[in-house]
């Protein structure tokens, strides 16, 4: 599978778990603490976008050869910093990294009102993540001036 593809696939992936997600929303104050599938399954598709966003913006990261993110949180500012997606969205996106690694090591932990009144409504930025992403990207593959195994790309195309 080439980059573009993994590249591609991972943000059908993302969007495909949002829309698990958003199919589930509204019960989620009345069910979160009193069903115990739902709360699970709710929070695995959650860490699954989480952990997913953070891999596509790594991905990204590989793919223009623009160094090595010292965190997770850093990889999706390093989009940002680069101008791969606004500045000012990725340092708040940026925030998701903290997500994961709260349902990675943290899930017993999670609180209702966390995840019903916080995290589900933001989800829609998650969506907006990716359209940037895939834009920028689709920009980058079709440049024919890229070089080196993933390419390089003139900041003037973006």
């Amino acid at each position: 599978m080439s980059d573009r593809e993994r590249i591609l696939k991972k943000m059908e992936m993302v969007r495909g778990y949002i829309s698990l997600i958003l199919s589930i929303e509204k019960e989620c104050l009345e069910r979160f603490e009193t069903d115990p599938i739902y709360r699970g399954a709710l929070l695995h598709y959650l860490y699954l976008t989480a952990d997913s966003c953070v891999a596509l913006a790594q991905m990204m990261i590989r793919f223009r050869e623009l160094g090595t993110p010292q965190s997770y949180q850093e990889a999706i500012e390093m989009l940002g910093e680069r101008g791969l997606i606004p500045a000012d969205f990725a340092y708040e996106f940026a925030r998701i990294a903290g997500l994961k690694n709260l349902l990675a090591h943290g899930y017993e932990k999670v609180k209702k009102d966390l995840i019903c009144e916080e995290i589900l409504p933001r989800l829609r930025e998650v969506d907006f993540f990716c359209g940037k992403s895939k834009n920028t990207y689709e920009k980058i593959s079709r440049d024919p001036h890229r070089g080196g195994r993933f390419g390089r790309i003139r900041h003037s195309h973006l």
